[in-house]
């Protein structure tokens, strides 16, 4: 049996980060009970750093990036998981800590792996993938807090990009008035098509402005932090939540008390990656049931494995619209 596969290998020498396409044995892939045969990966804004060697998201080297993917068991220590099952995995370190989806071959822990819902294919799940997983935990974390479709406008902040736009996806499809936020005119059909009912250019929230603005959304998605949640939070409506899932408009969030004590505000803070596997089955029967398949068509774009590199600089440039799933074995 033939044990060479090919992997996105980042090595590091000195502080240059190296990203290189190299033929491995499977004897080389981490310690793990699960090896998987990968059929799709996806490229995320953690992994376009990773693959630069921008901000210290890989923790050790070498390291295969990719922090998710979906493939069928090849083999199995566990009982949860038999040859043939099909899966699939985000978050808990893989392509950071642990060697990820950016190869043929993963090998990784069955406490980390999802089954993939039976309505969804393969490419669906990774069309869908991190980002879609994400938008799914800050809509679940809103509806916890009360959100229900209404009046009021829910925003969606950096629409144009993987989690923004499942984001509007969902919440369009769940019946909520969409305001997609996008500093990116030619995202304006796009949005529109996925479900946004109006369109707001960044500087209306980016702007600085006072403690407290006009209060008009129901709730939010915010994919980028920054001068961006500050303004969202300034323009809350009473008792709206905010779901921020992301730092790409920068880490610091320069706001002051009263949205919280006079708007009763609530920051819903989201991470992906250690979320118990209950949580991730309902989040995924949920994604599997609710995202427009429509939609899902014009968010997604395929990609060969050896258009990693390029595509890395485009998505930490700002250049990628939706989702580019990357075929490891084209």
């Amino acid at each position: 049996m033939d044990n060479a596969f090919t992997a996105l290998v980042l090595e590091q020498r000195a502080d240059t980060v190296s990203a290189a396409f190299q033929n491995l044995q499977r004897e080389a892939l981490p310690e793990a009970d699960v090896l998987v045969r990968v059929a799709y990966s996806s490229l995320n804004y953690k992994d376009g750093l990773a693959i630069t060697g921008r901000n210290k998201v890989v923790r050790r080297y070498p390291m295969v990036p990719g922090i998710d993917f979906a493939g069928t068991v090849e083999q199995s220590q566990s009982s949860s998981y038999q040859p043939g099952d099909r899966v699939l995995l985000t978050g808990w370190g893989v392509g950071e800590r642990h060697w990820g989806g950016h190869a043929q071959f993963a090998r990784v822990e069955s406490a980390w792996l999802v089954p993939v819902p039976a309505s969804l294919s393969l490419e669906e799940a990774m069309g869908i993938g991190t980002a879609g997983f994400t938008a799914m935990l800050c809509l679940m974390a809103l509806e916890a807090h009360g959100l229900a479709p209404g009046e009021r406008e829910v925003i969606v902040t950096g629409a144009a990009g993987g989690v923004g736009s499942l984001a509007v996806a969902l919440l369009a499809q769940r019946g909520y008035q969409v305001v997609a936020e996008t500093g990116r005119t030619d995202a304006h059909e796009y949005l529109r098509g996925l479900g946004a009912h109006k369109l707001l250019d960044r500087a209306a929230l980016a702007e600085p402005g006072g403690p407290l603005g006009t209060a008009r959304w129901a709730g939010a998605v915010d994919t980028v932090g920054g001068a961006m949640l500050a303004g969202v939070l300034r323009t809350l409506a009473y008792g709206g939540s905010v779901a921020a899932c992301g730092n790409a408009g920068g880490m610091d969030v320069h706001t002051t008390i009263l949205p919280f004590i006079l708007r009763a505000a609530n920051l819903l803070g989201i991470d992906s990656l250690p979320v118990p596997l209950e949580q991730r089955r309902q989040a995924w029967d949920r994604l599997a049931r609710d995202v427009p398949r429509d939609a899902l068509k014009r968010i997604v774009r395929v990609a060969p494995l050896r258009d990693l590199p390029a595509l890395a600089e485009e998505i930490v440039g700002g250049r990628i619209r939706g989702r580019v799933v990357i075929d490891v074995n084209a």
